[in-house]
């Protein structure tokens, strides 16, 4: 009986792979995924929960739209290629302030963008596609990459919970229609709910009891884990900044008038509380959040740093700053917002 025992260990503790076969396994499983800058650094595979956290106005919402489209877009299109990923994308929007237009603004310049590049203009090209033939090539993969993009509206968090509840049943039904499943899952903001959710909230299982914030975000967490389970996605996740009663800073002043000017007693006043906040600003979510967290991102407007909040320093206001605090880079980048209209 030992000697069975000790033979049926030394099989199990046998090598069967190579550690490059390993490696080719693991890769092949979970490929890298690569993502527009400044996600670029921090290599992020399915089953990665990346939190992107930062101020009003310092490009969060910017990132998702920019990773949703890399993921629709596909890899190449009719011989042309874009580089996408051609997968299917939900979008949890809390905080109700999704911009469809901006997402078609985003992913008709990076069409333009492939077709210009696998087709230069010239003479030639002008010869041999028509203007409405090629518009018809733009439409028609546009559409395409749309019908790959889901969008889901929650306004508190039961809503919330309910719809990670579907995410399997509404991906296995993505995948029937479409071949694939959801394989980029982004929710904004994270946060959204926290002021209610503060408040005791009962229940309608039993009477008498209630739900803390705590308990919500802990069955948040567990619907994320057990989709993460079935099905490996790449969770990129948006929170603003949470600040106490009595505290008002320079944003809030532009965030009821885009033209809003203050004159430099208040805005000196304001900017030096906003780098007070900054200094002292706390990790509000519950440890259950921050364990499920893998990556974490920082944004910031340089604008917004520097107290700038007048019309003649709008160009400023489309620089901003990345910095990656898990895995810390020790390094702050630059990268840039602006207008794909223009």
């Amino acid at each position: 009986m030992a000697g069975d025992a000790g033979c049926g260990a030394r099989e199990w503790l046998a090598v069967d792979e190579t550690a490059a076969a390993f490696l080719s396994r693991s890769l092949s499983t979970r490929p890298p995924i690569l993502l527009p800058p400044p996600l670029h650094r921090a290599p992020l595979r399915p089953g990665n929960v990346v939190e992107i956290a930062g101020p009003s106005n310092s490009g969060k919402s910017q990132l998702l739209l920019m990773a949703a489209v890399q993921c629709i877009l596909p890899k190449e299109w009719e011989g042309v290629y874009f580089g996408g990923l051609g997968k299917a994308v939900m979008y949890i929007d809390l905080d109700c302030r999704f911009d469809v237009l901006r997402l078609a603004q985003i992913l008709r310049k990076r069409i333009t963008q492939g077709c210009g590049s696998a087709h230069p203009p010239s003479e030639d090209f002008e010869k041999d596609v028509s203007k409405d033939k090629f518009h018809s090539f733009q439409d028609a993969l546009f559409s395409d990459c749309m019908k790959r993009f889901l969008y889901v509206r929650c306004y508190n968090s039961s809503e919330l919970i309910a719809a990670l509840k579907s995410l399997n049943s509404q991906s296995e039904a993505r995948s029937k229609v479409l071949g694939i499943g959801i394989y980029f899952l982004l929710l904004d903001s994270i946060g959204a709910f926290y002021w209610i959710d503060r408040a005791p909230q009962p229940t309608t299982e039993s009477k008498g009891t209630t739900l803390s914030f705590q308990s919500i975000t802990e069955n948040v967490v567990q619907e994320i884990r057990k989709f993460l389970q079935l099905q490996p996605v790449l969770l990129l996740v948006t929170k603003a900044p949470t600040y106490g009663e009595g505290i008002t800073t320079s944003n809030d002043f532009q965030r009821g008038s885009s033209k809003y000017v203050l004159d430099d007693s208040t805005a000196s006043r304001y900017s030096k509380r906003e780098e007070e906040k900054n200094s002292s600003c706390h990790e509000y979510m519950p440890s259950a959040w921050q364990t499920l967290v893998t990556h974490r991102i920082k944004l910031q407007d340089l604008a917004q740093e520097a107290g700038l909040s007048s019309e003649q320093d709008n160009d400023a206001l489309s620089v901003h700053t990345s910095e990656w605090v898990h895995p810390p880079l020790n390094t702050k980048e630059k990268f840039y917002i602006k207008d794909v209209s223009s």
